[in-house]
Formats: C-alpha cells, sequence, structure tokens
C-alpha cells in the first residue's frame, strides 16, 4: 500500500440573495482543467481553512468576507493519483463586493439543482446533494 501525501484545502460554497451557488470554472493550464468547483484554495502553514477562504475569495474573485460569515456544512474525503484530499466545505452568505474574476477562470451562478450540469472534480460532486437540502 502506498503512502499519499494529506493535502487540506478549504472550499466555499458562496451564496446569492436567489439561493444561487458559485462555481468557478478551472482555467486551462491548471491541473482538472475546464471542470467547474467551489472557490476555496490550499490551506498555507499556520493558516485555518477560514482564513484560507477570506485569503482565496480575495485573490481570486474579488470578494471580502469575515470568518463569522463562513458557516462549516460538510467535508469531502477523496483518493486522487498522487495524494489524498480532504476539504471542509463552508457556506457563506455575507460577503462584499461582486465576484469578479481574478484568475483568469470563468464565473458562473448555479441553482443547487443544475449543479450536476456542471462537470466537477470528482471530490467535489458529493457535495452537491447537502446543498440542495440546505438551499
Amino acid at each position: 500500500m502506498t503512502v499519499k501525501p494529506i493535502l487540506l484545502v478549504a472550499a466555499c460554497a458562496l451564496v446569492d440573495a436567489d439561493g444561487r451557488v458559485l462555481l468557478a470554472q478551472r482555467p486551462e493550464g491548471k491541473t482538472l482543467a475546464g471542470l467547474w468547483e467551489f472557490p476555496g484554495g490550499k490551506v498555507e502553514p499556520g493558516e485555518t481553512p477560514e482564513e484560507t477562504l477570506i485569503r482565496e475569495l480575495r485573490e481570486e474573485i474579488g470578494v471580502e468576507t469575515r470568518t463569522a460569515c463562513l458557516a462549516p456544512l460538510t467535508f469531502a474525503s477523496h483518493s486522487y493519483e498522487s495524494f489524498h484530499l480532504l476539504m471542509p466545505l463552508f457556506v457563506c452568505r455575507r460577503f462584499s463586493g461582486v465576484p469578479m474574476p481574478q484568475e483568469g477562470q470563468r464565473l458562473k451562478w448555479v441553482r443547487p439543482q443544475k449543479m450536476r450540469d456542471y462537470p466537477m472534480p470528482p471530490a467535489d460532486e458529493p457535495l452537491i446533494p447537502f446543498l440542495i437540502d440546505l438551499l
């Protein structure tokens, strides 16, 4: 049995006033390019998942939020070929700014019931039912 490193990534279901969730399409040149995912990123040493999301939402899509606005919902645990992904998913309904792509990605507001129409990484797909039940 090969031991794989664990990669901790935090993800955010940013929810608008109409109950839609923001998805970001991974840009060309990145692993899993073209797939749709929840905004977020790798938890850096010394960061909490909430701090990671505050930083990543600012860097990736230009919105601001606070720790108190991030509610943990569930998590994904998925084994990829060279690492095991552990990804807590937070829900955020309170943020300031209009999401704008900062890293060449496409953004789309999607109703949770329509998320399966957007190809997603294998770790993200199991999170959809939790959002359908919530929203």
